[in-house]
């Protein structure tokens, strides 16, 4: 049903296109066809006519380990009972703009790869711009478990290379995500004969894209070229998913669909209500990395439920409608919001998202967002300042963010994608990990 409906809207639009080239001479189509500007008459890309370009690009690219994920709507929250009574996720309808997100974790070879980038520019010099970046390996350390060899070797150890890195905190993961975006686009440029490799860059002197762009780097010159935003060539900057966009990727509800009607409301990232596959000859199997009960990490010796102690390779287990793997255990997943209880009855219905720095209390549920408020009275604010005193009547704070998903410590609960819990962006643990995501440009769907 679904693809009958994108061939006939594809029809459609190829028969808009005949017959606006038909009628050519009445509308502007023709003289873009023909490269010139149907307001003007001036043409494109001409030396001769004041050079203004028009780049023949007309789709975005799709960055490394990025998948598509086609937009919509969905309803945001619980999907079964909140067995902690915490009522932060109230089912509600919002709709989420197509975007990209990786098709995996971020492993430790992945940031491994950054370590090293960061060791050559900043190394001799600001050596503490590489201490800052490095995970944590100290979260392994639990004061009544010998976990001392995941202390030592988990991050850097080839055998634990295609693992999911840990130990990373909010702010880490963000610098991360930048770094990311520049290296893809420098060797964008490379790829396109603007840039050569340059192997001398430094603290002072490196490519970032918003130095590019600006014209602070030159670098090592290729063909002449000086590419701008406009030439469609840069991407736009990796980054941390939204709460919204990682749980509706995590549902994935391309395969529970039916014209414009969800026919089922998942649980978990695949379809069943229970953590085992259903799927013929591997039935009884399980779908994730999690804890099952009280001491059983992996099961019995010979006959093991997930067969990892810890996290697992994060290309382990089954992918789910989006081709995204461990959307559920295997490590929860930092996403970019801030965290507050009520976020969920405040949130916008479209692309909803709390982190605008000038917006980050706005209707946080606090005594100075209800009606009762008076702002210029001082008992008000002082009463506000009670409900959101951290350290003393909560652990709440403009510090706070959200992660998602479960990890290999937890029980089925932290399975579902609707779950939500927080913790200092300052703060890492052994069961937080995190992926990246990217703004979709252009058309809603396709690569």
């Amino acid at each position: 049903m679904r693809n009958k409906l994108r061939f006939g809207a594809i029809l459609a639009i190829l028969g808009c296109s005949i017959v606006l080239v038909s009628c050519g001479s009445f509308g502007g189509n023709k003289s873009k066809k023909s490269g010139k500007s149907s307001t003007t008459g001036w043409n494109y890309n001409d030396p001769n006519y004041g050079g203004f370009t028009v780049s023949s690009v007309k789709e975005q690219k799709v960055g490394p380990g990025l998948v598509a994920i086609e937009g919509g709507t969905f309803t945001m929250g619980a999907t079964q009972e909140n067995v902690y009574y915490e009522w932060d996720n109230t089912p509600r309808q919002v709709t989420v703009s197509s975007f990209f997100m990786d098709q995996t974790e971020v492993s430790n070879t992945d940031y491994l790869e950054y370590i090293y980038w960061l060791n050559r520019i900043y190394g001799s010099e600001y050596p503490e711009m590489v201490e800052r970046a490095l995970p944590d390996t100290l979260v392994w350390r639990n004061s009544m478990s010998y976990n001392e060899p995941m202390v030592e070797i988990y991050f850097r150890h080839p055998a634990y290379g295609d693992y999911p890195v840990v130990g990373v905190s909010w702010l880490q993961a963000n610098d991360y995500a930048l770094w990311r975006s520049d290296r893809v686009n420098e060797m964008l440029l490379i790829e396109a004969g603007v840039l050569k490799f340059d192997d001398n860059q430094n603290a002072e002197n490196h490519f970032t894209t918003d130095g590019y762009l600006a014209g602070t780097y030159t670098g090592v010159t290729g063909n002449g070229q000086r590419v701008k935003m406009e030439d469609g060539i840069i991407l736009p900057k990796y980054r941390l998913p939204t709460e919204a966009e990682w749980e509706y990727a995590a549902l994935g509800l391309v395969g529970n669909t039916e014209g414009e009607r969800i026919t089922q409301r998942k649980v978990y990232p695949w379809n069943s209500d229970g953590v085992r596959s259903q799927e013929k000859n591997y039935t009884g199997s399980y779908m994730a990395n999690f804890k099952r009960g009280s001491g059983d990490y992996m099961g019995v010796a010979g006959s093991l439920n997930d067969g990892a102690t810890f996290p697992a390779p994060v290309t382990s287990y089954w992918p789910n409608d989006y081709g995204l793997y461990n959307m559920a255990g295997n490590v929860a997943e930092w996403v970019l919001d801030v965290y507050r209880p009520l976020s969920f009855e405040d949130f916008a219905d479209q692309n909803p998202y709390r982190g605008d720095s000038d917006n980050l209390n706005y209707r946080d549920g606090d005594y100075m967002s209800t009606i009762q408020n008076d702002w210029n009275n001082k008992e008000d604010q002082d009463y506000t300042k009670q409900m959101y005193d951290y350290g003393k009547t909560t652990l709440i704070s403009d510090h706070s963010r959200v992660y998602k998903g479960g990890s290999w410590a937890d029980g089925p609960y932290y399975l579902s994608p609707s779950t939500r819990r927080f913790l200092d962006e300052n703060q890492s643990s052994s069961t937080i990990g995190f992926r990246c995501a990217m703004n979709k440009i252009g058309t809603t769907y396709g690569k």
